[in-house]
């Protein structure tokens, strides 16, 4: 039994400015070609990774033509997508001559590229068209993807997410290793349904240890486990893709009863639907998240500032936390991380211990705030190279570029020259710093970095600063999404 892999994952924010080529996947986690991905993703937190498990067990050969996945960034070149999607369907002609049984993609589900909005569904049924319809095509997807009808009519099955942070992609490719041995071997008949819904989805109520995504979840799991339910994939959207078929959905994977899965598709959204006033909230200012951390007396407290998320696509730079931070004299703060390469050089080129004079952040764009002016002591430095040890991207390797340890008065920054969110405490270590010590910890983060964080107990508060990826949605312009709740609907 042969079963292809491979996938481009972006996640497209189309807020951010400029676009994202090939150079920025190579950047990225790079572009994975053949067996090469064996060696790099074996045993760690990702799709892939689950899908190399699922070969091993079920036993049967995995054949990995190209994997990518570039940082969430702008709009996808076009010359740069086709140039990849080629590659893999050229990978992919030749295998068909050996002969192949299934196909396992990796996709993240809101890539939008240059006259593509669903480039996802453009690259599953790219891969349809030639492997045939007999051929099985199971898909692994984000959490935050946009799904569509499309997708459906070209995949057998998509399997998503269950979790925020995502701590169970390589739980998520074992499934799709397992779902699509028994299709090929005749026990299962896969067919799938989608129930659309039109709202987003505030993120510090997605994460699904806590009310009220644990108490979704709970239902959908419920759901899952009926007789003739396969699969059972929640996508909670991305918002920040202003594409006419943004939004939450529901997908239902089915063993060949179409009706069985529409109507439990149906049900689930009704119900998400019916909650939908409790899935949305306003965001707290920085003042007043400030304020109740340390009235609560429990340090170190968190400030999530999810509008400059480089997790979502966000450059990083965004000052109006920082300089609140400077402002009110904070002892005892942490910031992760401040992109500014420029300052990350200076600091290297004076060395640890000079206290050198930056202008800190807020150089890549208007909405992200000025940049600070600031007298600061190089505390250490960092070629940026690491290895997560937290849930989420454990034992893969990071490389956040040249960075160093930056302290103005009481106020630490993490100062990186490349974009990434903070997912664990492993490169803060590496730099010596005990997370532990600090009474507030900044993360350029939505959630993703509680995988790492929450353990440290303190109060969490996303807090929505002045920057490009607004979580109050009010204040976006948007041109082709669809009405939402809760902005245009009630």
């Amino acid at each position: 039994m042969r079963i292809i892999t491979g996938g481009i994952l972006h996640e497209t924010s189309t807020f951010a400015a400029g676009t994202t080529t090939v150079r920025d996947f190579e950047a990225g986690k790079g572009i994975v070609r053949g067996k090469n991905m064996f060696d790099k993703y074996r045993g760690a937190n990702f799709c892939c990774a689950g899908f190399i498990e699922g070969a091993e067990k079920n036993g049967f050969d995995l054949v990995p033509i190209l994997w990518t996945f570039a940082t969430p960034s702008g709009l996808v070149e076009r010359s740069s997508y086709d140039a990849l999607k080629h590659e893999f369907l050229v990978g992919l002609r030749a295998e068909i001559e050996h002969g192949i049984d299934g196909v396992l993609l990796d996709q993240h589900g809101a890539i939008v590229v240059e006259g593509i909005e669903d480039a996802d569904a453009d690259f599953i049924a790219s891969v349809r068209n030639v492997v045939g319809e007999s051929v099985p095509i199971i898909v692994t997807t984000d959490l935050h993807s946009n799904h569509t009808e499309a997708r459906i009519s070209a995949a057998s099955a998509i399997i998503g997410y269950d979790t925020y942070p995502h701590i169970d992609m390589a739980e998520r490719g074992r499934e799709a290793a397992d779902l699509i041995y028994r299709t090929i071997k005749g026990e299962i008949n896969p067919v799938s349904a989608i129930r659309r819904l039109p709202l987003i989805w505030s993120a510090e109520l997605q994460v699904s240890a806590h009310p009220p995504m644990n108490e979704v979840m709970s239902f959908v799991f419920q759901a899952e486990s009926r007789d003739g339910i396969l699969s059972i994939t929640l996508a909670t959207g991305f918002p920040w893709a202003d594409i006419a078929t943004m939004g939450a959905s529901v997908i239902v994977v089915a063993d060949g009863d179409l009706d069985l899965a529409q109507r439990t598709a149906d049900e689930l959204g009704d119900r998400i639907w019916a909650m939908r006033d409790r899935l949305y909230q306003d965001p707290l200012t920085v003042e007043a998240a400030l304020e109740d951390g340390f009235k609560s007396e429990h340090f170190p407290f968190i400030l999530a500032d999810m509008a400059d998320n480089t997790g979502g696509g966000a450059p990083g730079d965004s000052t109006m936390v920082l300089r609140t931070l400077i402002d009110k004299d904070i002892q005892d703060a942490l910031l992760l991380y401040m992109v500014d390469p420029e300052v990350a050089a200076a600091a290297h080129s004076a060395g640890a211990g000079a206290t050198i004079s930056a202008r800190l952040g807020g150089k890549s764009d208007p909405r992200q705030g000025p940049p600070v002016d600031l007298d600061i002591e190089v505390m250490a430095l960092s070629d940026g190279k690491f290895r997560y040890d937290g849930p989420m991207y454990s034992g893969s390797d990071g490389n956040l570029g040249p960075s160093a340890w930056l302290r103005h008065r009481g106020v630490n920054v993490i100062v990186t020259s490349v974009r990434m969110q903070p997912l664990d405490q492993a490169f803060a270590r590496k730099l010596g710093i005990d997370c532990s010590a600090m009474k507030v910890i900044v993360v350029k983060s939505a959630a993703h970095f509680r995988s790492g964080f929450e353990r440290l107990g303190g109060p969490i508060y996303n807090v929505d600063a002045p920057a490009m990826h607004s979580h109050n949605y009010k204040t976006l312009t948007y041109h082709r999404r669809p009405p939402v709740y809760p902005v245009e609907l009630d």
